[in-house]
C-alpha cells in the first residue's frame, strides 16, 4: 500500500497560487508538481474559501451568539424543578 505524502503549508500555497494564476492548465501543473490534478484543485478551492480571513481586522472581537441548545436547558429545567418537588414531599417540606 503507498505512503500518504503531507505536504507543508507553503507548499501547497505555492501550488494554490500557480492554480489560480491559470498560466498554466491543471495538468500542467500536476506534471510539474508531480501531484493529482484533483488534489490541486481542492486546495485551489481551499485558498479562494479562506482568503477573506487574510483581511479580517484582527483587531475588532467578533460577536457571536453563544451556541445554547434551548431545548435542553428547558429540559433540563423542568427535570430538575420535578426533582425538587419529588424531594420536598418526601421530607415533608411541601407547600400544601
Amino acid at each position: 500500500m503507498a505512503k500518504r505524502i503531507s505536504y507543508q503549508a507553503a507548499f501547497k500555497g505555492k501550488v494554490a497560487l500557480e492554480a489560480l494564476r491559470e498560466s498554466k492548465t491543471l495538468s500542467d501543473l500536476s506534471q510539474e508538481y508531480k501531484i493529482h490534478a484533483a488534489q490541486i484543485s481542492k486546495w485551489k478551492t481551499q485558498a479562494v474559501q479562506g482568503i477573506s480571513q487574510l483581511f479580517e481586522d484582527g483587531r475588532k472581537k467578533k460577536k457571536s451568539a453563544p451556541d445554547v441548545d434551548i431545548e435542553a436547558l428547558y429540559a433540563q429545567l423542568g427535570k430538575l424543578q420535578s426533582q425538587l418537588e419529588f424531594l420536598k414531599k418526601k421530607t415533608g417540606m411541601a407547600d400544601s
